[in-house]
């Protein structure tokens, strides 16, 4: 037998990790809590020099090129002043560190902190702030060509390979399975009428959530780029207006709120850069490819088995359902 039996997966030890930033880079006293598992492990690290986010990919999610061309995007952000949590250089100049865990190789890159608390409804003020973040954000992302591998965010990605991920999870659900390949047609039907060449693309966030950002006053700070991929930038206003049309689905947010709130961030993000009318209008169908796409990266790793049973697929099924009947034409 071998010594240390075979993992897929392992928590690397906090104590170790301080020693090894202590080892890596000049902070004193550091000490790292273990925050929270997902795609990649994420730690707060505490020192005299201040708090700092380490964060260790996992190698089934994430390789080395992935890790690469977040931090370059990181980088050209915060050399353009846009508020993000940037990675932080050690005493080498280097930013990402391979691990030897049980499973393998794993990357490893600590950022700045983001200061701040997440805030699940924003005020007039920290609308106004997001929407033009995410705007100097795009200015920059669609200007740059990154080394290393990212997603790219298109019809069949976001639509189609999903769909046949996740077509063995509805075999049970076979009418909703049904809906959803009927609504991608349509998505695709309507699309392929419209001219979209001068469509603005880039680099996206594809994840632009209130979990994802930090408000200090009226102050953001921008952070997990995890799945950060190139191409429409409208697809960044789609993350966030689905999570406003989330709020009202759940009742936590009146329909006159979500209409008043994304006006405001979308006004602020169109006095910083330009998005055509036509881009807009596909806010509310892109947003099944929002949910589709992470839907179907559930199904790619066993730690979000738990995502895939049938009452789970049941409530977002029900909630795309809900996106179509009230806001497609």
């Amino acid at each position: 037998m071998k010594p240390i039996f075979p993992a897929t997966y392992s928590t690397l030890s906090p104590h170790a990790l301080a020693d090894f930033l202590t080892e890596r880079y000049p902070l004193d006293s550091v000490h790292c809590t273990f925050l929270v598992r997902g795609v990649g492990d994420t730690y707060l690290v505490d020192s005299d020099q201040g708090r700092f986010i380490l964060r260790i990919y996992r190698a089934t999610h994430r390789s080395f090129s992935h890790v690469q061309a977040e931090v370059a995007l990181l980088k050209a952000l915060q050399h353009a002043g846009v508020a993000v949590a940037y990675p932080i250089v050690d005493r080498l100049e280097e930013c990402i560190h391979q691990l030897n865990a049980v499973e393998g190789s794993r990357y490893a890159v600590l950022f700045s902190y983001a200061p701040g608390q997440p805030m699940r409804i924003l005020n007039n003020s920290q609308l106004r702030a997001l929407g033009h973040e995410t705007a100097r954000f795009h200015q920059i992302s669609s200007t740059i060509a990154l080394l290393g591998e990212r997603w790219i965010f298109d019809l069949d990605t976001t639509l189609f390979q999903p769909l046949e991920r996740l077509k063995s999870a509805f075999l049970a659900d076979q009418e909703n399975y049904l809906w959803l390949q009927q609504a991608a047609r349509q998505i695709e039907t309507k699309i392929a009428l419209v001219n979209t060449t001068r469509f603005l693309s880039g680099y996206c966030h594809f994840d632009l959530l209130p979990k994802n950002m930090h408000f200090e006053g009226d102050s953001v700070t921008l952070f997990d780029f995890d799945f950060m991929g190139y191409g429409w930038l409208v697809y960044d206003l789609v993350s966030f207006w689905q999570h406003l049309a989330l709020e009202v689905y759940a009742g936590r947010m009146s329909q006159s709120a979500f209409e008043e709130a994304y006006g405001i961030f979308l006004e602020s993000y169109q006095s910083c850069h330009p998005i055509s009318d036509q881009e807009l209008a596909l806010v509310p169908y892109l947003s099944l490819g929002f949910w589709l796409f992470y839907m179907g990266f559930h199904t790619t790793h066993d730690q979000f088995t738990s995502y895939l049973r049938p009452s789970h697929l049941k409530v977002y099924t029900g909630f795309l359902r809900h996106l179509a009947t009230s806001y497609w034409e």
